[in-house]
């Protein structure tokens, strides 16, 4: 296993697959304008979909005609061996340091789900995710964690957890799991995107701060703070369902129960908004839809 600089980039490649899984300084909106530049997929959803499972990696040009999980068959599965040794010397090989990674991929990103999900103490985890974050394998915002890599995240979320059925040639649990929960695994992506996008919207009043906000037992996917002291908030629905009225009474609701007065409420929406939602659309009701996103490429 030999290591390099590349870009900015440090490479781990396997000996015999000379597949090189890459822990980037680059953002995750540098990340994904490199990888939507090099796929060219046929649309945003594709696009987001595919770089939640195989951003990160230079998998030479994926055919993104195919289905997801046909990608996953053709590019991950078969290589399950070299992939995994590669992601052990990444990781140290270390137990605790793939509970941790695993409790992060299949929870919410925040560091006490993790910590539960591993079995472990917060002391115990705390020092797990230092170590994690020197390796540039996550990266630690306050209460939550991120992978750098989102390939590395598809597999402590998917791959890792079954993996001895995997190495034994069976991939039916992986496939009815990711037909289960692929769409709520794209939602965290597409919540980061959406950062990205909004701070795009907001050239003139720029965005200091944007997070999720969890605090008492309430959340919200957008809480962002600008430089004129404007309070951003909102929600991301990675959904196949138009997103009605009923939303943005429950975004409201939300906001008061955390003692939050927004200046502006933002809506971000895969499939679009009922009519009667749309009819709300202002300056301080945003309605963002995947058709948004190519602003972020352009």
């Amino acid at each position: 296993m030999s290591y390099t600089q590349v870009r900015g980039y440090k490479i781990s490649s396997c000996l015999n697959k000379g597949l090189p899984i890459i822990l980037s300084k680059d953002t995750l909106l540098e990340q994904f304008r490199t990888f939507y530049k090099e796929h060219k997929p046929q649309d945003m959803e594709t696009a987001i979909e595919l770089f939640s499972i195989f951003g990160g990696v230079d998998w030479g040009t994926l055919d993104t005609s195919k289905e997801p999980i046909e990608l996953i068959k053709d590019l991950i599965l078969p290589d399950f061996r070299y992939i995994r040794n590669d992601i052990t010397e990444l990781t140290d090989g270390l137990p605790l340091h793939h509970s941790i990674l695993t409790g992060l991929a299949m929870g919410d990103s925040r560091l006490q789900t993790a910590f539960k999900r591993a079995s472990v103490s917060k002391d115990v985890g705390e020092n797990a995710i230092f170590e994690l974050s020197e390796a540039k394998i996550i990266r630690v915002f306050k209460q939550t964690a991120i992978f750098n890599s989102p390939f590395l995240r598809f597999w402590f979320s998917f791959v890792s957890p079954i993996f001895k059925g995997i190495r034994d040639g069976d991939y039916e649990e992986l496939q009815l799991r990711y037909e289960k929960r692929g769409s709520d695994f794209i939602q965290l992506t597409f919540v980061q995107l959406s950062y990205e996008l909004i701070k795009l919207n907001f050239k003139e009043d720029r965005i200091k701060e944007i997070r999720p906000f969890l605090e008492d037992g309430i959340e919200l996917d957008i809480y962002a703070k600008t430089t004129s002291k404007q309070i951003i908030a909102g929600v991301c629905r990675y959904s196949n369902a138009k997103i009605k009225k009923s939303e943005l009474t429950k975004l409201q609701e939300t906001c008061e129960a955390a003692g939050i007065t927004p200046d502006i409420l933002v809506i971000v929406s895969k499939n679009g908004f009922s009519k009667e939602l749309k009819e709300l659309k202002s300056d301080k009701l945003r309605l963002i839809t995947l058709k948004n996103f190519k602003k972020i490429v352009e």
